[in-house]
């Protein structure tokens, strides 16, 4: 039974992942984008992490993704322009962007395969992802820099949001 909630939660997921990117109408791409949420919820429940299930539901389908909604009604942008993204940025940027992608997926590939399982595993909280303790304390001692480093990204991101999206006078 177990099996077949993974593969369901799974497939859910991917499905959804991908409409979000092939949907025409933003609207709906945010409602699948959550639905895609929710079976990752699934999934992490299923792999006996529920803190990190509730997370995904509270901060990410929960005030995440109703920013997205609200920015996407006000926006009232009904439907994606019609010119692709090859008239727009040239083929020859779109063959840049493919090969760089095809490296970036070799480096994880090689990356992962040195690295090996084993070096995750001896995260003690790895093992007992569902321990809020065990999670806060390597989150703000082994973890303190990419912790910081993070949160810096999201400040200059919600800068350039704000740059970005206000009126020219």
């Amino acid at each position: 039974m177990e099996v077949f909630a993974f593969y369901a939660f799974a497939l859910i997921a991917v499905v959804a992942s991908v409409l979000v990117v092939g949907q025409r109408n933003p609207m709906y791409s945010v409602m699948l984008l959550i639905t895609s949420f929710g079976a990752l919820a699934g999934l992490y429940v299923l792999l006996d992490a529920p803190f990190t299930a509730v997370t995904q539901i509270i901060i990410y389908a929960g005030a995440i993704m109703v920013l997205f909604l609200f920015v996407v009604m006000l926006l009232n942008v009904p439907r994606e322009e019609p010119a692709g993204l090859a008239a727009a940025i040239g083929p020859r940027s779109l063959k840049v962007g493919a090969v760089l992608s095809v490296l970036l997926g070799v480096e994880i590939v090689w990356a992962l395969s040195r690295v090996g399982l084993a070096w995750f595993a001896q995260d003690p909280a790895a093992t007992s992802v569902s321990s809020v303790a065990l999670i806060g304390t390597a989150l703000f001692t082994r973890h303190v820099f990419a912790f910081e480093a993070t949160s810096i990204l999201i400040l200059v991101a919600m800068i350039g949001a704000v740059v970005v999206a206000r009126k020219e006078r």
